[in-house]
């Protein structure tokens, strides 16, 4: 029943915000977020750190076609729970001191999309994983579309084409294996393991569920929505999407794409990852050249997820746990980058690194906060974002030396251009635009503080997380190397 609640409470919240009469729909959301986290960490306390499916729920839906409503959490998925969870709330302060039109509204959008994004998570059917997938990209079109910047329209408009051109390939290849189980068929992620596929399927199969997984990512070459997107789009909606919507991509490659096709796998891994150091590289060399931190962000972005995604298509036990691992230290990390952007511009009316400098000598508190966060970012050890990088390149070593040394260039880059960017906007003299430039306070000490207390446990004790998902990788692994050797 722990399932049900942690994916229907957000959902009858986001109704809940619409119907009842409350003249703060911000503060009510802040309270529904708070709870949604209280029910995951309850089930996070329960949770027993073996390979098990746990919290399971299994009804059937529509039995006629074999759909059930399954749910249920293992180590893999609890830590995508516990991102989601914990993110939101965060998300939903950083609102607090701007005022949106059709406020009740705009929070009943993120509290449903927050509903989507745990569905997917949690879901144990296609169908309902399906339905989720989509559930979670409705709400973030429409926050886009509406509270966005002067381009965002084209910009909502090309997220939209790009993640339902993914979202039909996934319908169709979901389609394809049902209709290949045994029996009855079914929908089951199971049987769908279970279900023997021809070669020539599995790399059709293959690319089906890459390009969608790859555009939510995203991956390179299937990345040009992101950087217009993320800049147009209103701040909390890009924290959602960076923080947390681009996990579903990583999830469904290690959750629904390698254990079904696992010799289409085998064949194209090499391409994928080829790709995903592609953009690595890509990513950070066009980051040197933004002047819009908010696009900056969203490059560093992208060859920071192309980081995961190689070690994910190494598919090695050090790789996939430094993916996971590194999915929750990158979602920290981006949320409270774009929010201190936020602020930044809140303050001054401009994003452009060439028009500001000097914030340091008037806000110590943003500096002081903002330079332990960035550590992070660019993995400094005792930071969070050290162990995930170190593990990713270690188990990416294993496949390739080569590769190895062109992925670690997001490590070496990304310092570069986060430290000049850092240089640009805090340090030197002060102009018009910051001379009064003012501190964090309130609000956004809480928010920050929280960051980057989770920076530092999360680097400091990060077996604290590994432990969650290690038995659960182990079974996936074992699981996709015994289809493997009876193929082969």
């Amino acid at each position: 029943m722990i399932t049900l609640l942690l994916l229907l409470f957000p959902a009858l919240a986001s109704l809940a915000l619409l119907v009842l009469n409350t003249k703060d729909a911000k503060r009510a959301a802040m309270l529904f977020s708070i709870i949604e986290l209280a029910i995951a960490l309850f089930a996070l306390l329960n949770f027993q750190k073996d390979a098990t499916t746990q919290f399971l729920l299994d009804t059937p839906w529509v039995s006629s076609l074999g759909i059930h409503f399954k749910i249920g959490i293992d180590g893999i998925s609890m830590l995508m729970v516990m991102l989601t969870t914990a993110l939101f709330p965060l998300i939903i302060l950083s609102t607090f001191n701007k005022t949106y039109t059709a406020e009740k509204s705009f929070y009943a959008l993120m509290l449903f999309m927050q509903a989507g994004l745990i569905g997917v998570f949690v879901s144990l059917d296609a169908f309902l994983f399906y339905t989720c997938w989509e559930a979670a990209l409705i709400p973030v079109y429409f926050i886009a579309a509406i509270w966005g910047g002067a381009e965002r329209i084209q910009a909502t408009l090309k997220f939209f084409v790009y993640t339902i051109l993914g979202s039909l390939l996934m319908l169709a290849a979901i389609i394809y294996i049902y209709l290949q189980t045994p029996g009855t068929h079914s929908f089951d992620i199971n049987v769908f393991y279970q279900t023997v596929l021809n070669n020539s399927a599995q790399a059709y199969l293959f690319w089906a569920f890459f390009i969608a997984f790859a555009i939510k990512m995203p991956v390179f070459p299937f990345h040009t929505w992101q950087p217009d997107t993320y800049t147009e789009a209103p701040t909390p909606a890009t924290m959602l999407l960076s923080a947390i919507m681009l996990k579903m991509g990583i999830y469904g490659v290690i959750r629904w794409m390698i254990p079904i096709v696992p010799q289409g796998f085998q064949v194209w891994s090499w391409l994928a990852i080829t790709l995903s150091v592609i953009g690595i590289v890509y990513a950070s060399i066009i980051a040197f050249n933004q002047k819009d931190l908010k696009r900056l962000i969203a490059y560093s972005s992208i060859a920071h997820v192309g980081l995961i995604a190689a070690g994910v298509f190494v598919f090695n036990a050090q790789a996939l746990q430094g993916a996971m691992i590194q999915m929750l230290s990158h979602g920290v990390n981006v949320f409270a980058l774009f929010y201190i952007i936020y602020l930044i511009e809140s303050r001054t009316d401009t994003r452009q690194m060439n028009l500001l400098g000097g914030i340091v000598h008037s806000a110590p508190k943003l500096a002081i906060t903002f330079t332990i966060i960035m550590m992070g970012s660019i993995a400094l050890p005792l930071t969070n974002g050290f162990v995930g990088e170190f593990l990713l390149l270690m188990g990416l070593y294993q496949y390739s030396a080569i590769a190895t040394t062109f992925a670690g260039l997001t490590i070496i880059l990304g310092a570069v251009y986060m430290l000049r960017m850092y240089q640009r906007v805090m340090l030197g003299e002060a102009n018009n635009l910051t001379n009064s430039f003012k501190d964090i306070q309130g609000n956004e000490k809480t928010i920050l503080y929280i960051v980057v207390l989770l920076v530092v446990v999360m680097g400091v004790m990060p077996n604290t997380i590994l432990s969650i998902s290690d038995a659960a990788i182990q079974n996936l692994i074992s699981i996709v190397n015994s289809k493997l050797v009876v193929i082969n």
